[in-house]
């Protein structure tokens, strides 16, 4: 029995023209990226995204860092990465409201600037109390954030007739490879930790500040209900699993990337900083591909195979624990990640009997569990089995999925 959810007209449309021109594929593709970087507003949401995954990449770099310095096991790091998503889990639940009274333009801005402030803890943290809590502040500003990014996407597509969720989503894994690779590099030079994110916050700060205007212009619509939470049905509970076990690959690679190369491939520091920024070069492949392949070849199908190719690449990374191949695997986790993300987020919006903005929160709040349970878990079944388990557990989590995508009609 499969669980039917509506697709979108347009993507409906877009999928007959392609269809009955098969030679213009190259041309749509083109055509979809340059709407997306010469429109002024879609460009302007997407450096926002941008600019949150650039400080995260930059401050998974210095994971292993911060685990030396307080003499940490690998259970303790896991608890201590349990704060970020524990303060996503709390704050979900009152960005509907939240956003409803700041407006998407000053939720941008004030959950940047709590973000830019809060990443500077951790890492000058003296001992584990203090880092919990700047991780926890942390979780607290990007759940607010993430929710406000998106809904101003979502505005940009209503308001001009486009197609830019997936571009967005490929502009957060680019900066997060932008991050990554700027964290190897000031490793290499030697920089401090400590500096290195000082520096990278004020950059965004600055940014945040200039884009502002331009966020303010984007047309926004009254929301129908400022109900922030519903009770899932069974369709919405099947997206829920999904996105966990994706989120929880996304975690992976944020939170354990630098580690298990270093500790279980014998990677360098630097080598070790790439990890994620070969996991955010696929997914950005991925994603800015995305609004032209999903209405050819469907959600479902790229949903079901993402999921497949995500856990191939923890495999492979598992079963060969060398630098070059373990990298290679956190590129396959990656792009099998990739349209996970924008494919859901506007699936949950089109749930039957279930508002859009109330499927869309549920929807955030449930999946972040991936990372509110992922870093926990990986650390007690490393602490207990080897890090190598614990990656072999989030793909198995991902062949599930890719089983219950089977179920779905998207």
């Amino acid at each position: 029995m499969s669980l039917i959810l509506p697709y979108p007209n347009e993507y409906n449309a877009m999928n007959t023209t392609v269809d009955q021109v098969p030679l213009s594929r190259n041309r749509l593709l083109r055509r979809n990226i340059s709407t997306y970087f010469t429109h002024r507003q879609a460009r302007a949401v997407g450096l926002v995204f941008a600019s949150d995954s650039l400080l995260l990449g930059s401050w998974v770099a210095h994971i292993p860092y911060l685990k030396d310095k307080l003499q940490l096991t690998d259970a303790d790091l896991g608890l201590i990465l349990f704060a970020m998503p524990a303060g996503l889990l709390v704050m979900n639940p009152l960005t509907g409201w939240l956003i409803a009274r700041l407006g998407e333009a000053r939720a941008c801005l004030f959950s940047a600037l709590g973000l830019c402030l809060a990443i500077c803890v951790p890492i000058n943290a003296p001992n584990i109390s203090i880092m919990v809590a700047g991780l926890f502040v942390v979780g607290l500003c990007g759940a607010l954030l993430n929710v406000a990014m998106n809904t101003c996407a979502s505005n940009v597509e209503r308001a001009h007739n486009v197609s830019i969720m997936a571009s967005c989503h490929g502009m957060w894994s680019l900066g997060g490879m932008i991050g990554s690779g700027i964290a190897g590099l000031v490793i290499a030079l030697k920089v401090s930790p400590a500096a290195h994110m000082f520096g990278m916050s004020a950059l965004i700060l600055l940014l945040t500040f200039v884009l502002r205007p331009i966020l303010a212009s984007i047309p926004t619509q009254r929301a129908e209900s400022t109900t922030s939470f519903v009770r899932p049905n069974l369709l919405l509970l099947v997206m829920i699993f999904i996105g966990l076990a994706v989120a929880m690959g996304e975690g992976v690679a944020l939170d354990w990337s630098a580690v298990y190369l270093r500790d279980s491939a014998g990677a360098s520091r630097q080598v070790a900083a790439l990890g994620f920024g070969f996991f955010s070069l696929a997914m950005t492949a991925g994603r800015f591909i995305g609004d032209t392949i999903i209405p050819r070849y469907g959600a479902k199908r790229l949903l079901t195979w993402g999921s497949v190719v995500a856990a191939a690449g923890l495999a492979l990374a598992i079963a060969i624990p060398h630098p070059t191949v373990v990298l290679l695997g956190f590129l396959l986790l990656g792009g099998g990640c990739s349209l996970g993300a924008p494919i859901l987020y506007a699936a949950s919006m089109r749930v039957p009997e279930i508002p859009p903005a109330a499927g869309l929160a549920t929807f955030a709040t449930f999946s972040f569990i991936g990372f509110l349970a992922g870093p926990p878990v990986i650390g007690f079944v490393a602490e207990a089995y080897g890090l190598s388990y614990g990656l072999a557990l989030i793909a198995l989590l991902l062949l599930l999925s890719a089983g219950l995508t089977r179920q779905l009609k998207l």
